[in-house]
């Protein structure tokens, strides 16, 4: 039977070049997705094999849709394929629920091996990061990542990643399908939580975490 897969990545041409070699290799390619919130919708109602995602999209961050992901479609595998090589971000989707991880500049031969690697239902890490895990506990290092933004709710980290990537608060209550006057309740409590009440200081805090990059 034919694998099916799902890319997530905010790059047009990376996405159709991901494509035409995964399918000259075999694969079915069933969706492409933009963002990290179109790819939960569209793993949640084609409920392929493989979602290949990046961390950095806007909307929703990799990390939260992995997440996200495996709640919505969980006989999905997730495979994050990105240009960081930080343990947070490595640890991060890690813990979300991905079964791999892979950087961008590796040869399409070694994604086809994690691809393989992760239908078996194994752990693929890309050689060039193992060293971020090998010989540390994961469980250990991801409470540390976690302890980054342990003040915040999953939703507020959504709210959050939005509000850096610019969008107003109606925007964000549109995307979130809650109210305007919901959405700046979190903002307050995003602000108060972490004592920053710039738009600017939660910015920088957004990309530090992971939760968003406003530069590939």
């Amino acid at each position: 039977m034919t694998q099916t897969i799902l890319i997530a990545d905010d790059h047009r041409l990376l996405r159709e070049g991901l494509r035409a070699l995964l399918e000259r290799d075999g694969f079915r390619v069933v969706a492409e997705a933009d963002n990290g919130r179109s790819a939960v919708r569209l793993a949640k109602q084609l409920q392929p094999d493989i979602v290949i995602t990046d961390i950095a999209m806007p909307d929703l961050n990799g990390i939260e849709a992995t997440r996200q992901v495996r709640a919505e479609a969980p006989r999905s595998k997730v495979l994050a394929l990105s240009m960081h090589t930080e343990s947070g971000f490595v640890l991060g989707i890690l813990e979300a629920g991905a079964s791999g991880y892979l950087l961008k500049d590796a040869a399409f031969e070694e994604l086809s091996i994690a691809i393989k690697a992760v239908l078996k239902g194994q752990i693929y890490l890309s050689p060039a990061i193992t060293g971020v895990v090998v010989g540390q506990s994961l469980g250990r290092l991801g409470s540390k990542a976690r302890s980054q933004r342990a003040k915040l709710s999953k939703r507020e980290q959504e709210v959050l990643q939005l509000i850096a990537e610019g969008k107003s608060t109606k925007e964000i209550a549109a995307t979130l399908c809650v109210s305007v006057k919901t959405v700046e309740t979190h903002r307050k409590q995003i602000m108060d939580n972490l004592d920053i009440h710039s738009v600017a200081g939660l910015t920088k805090y957004a990309v530090r975490e992971g939760l968003t990059s406003l530069q590939k």
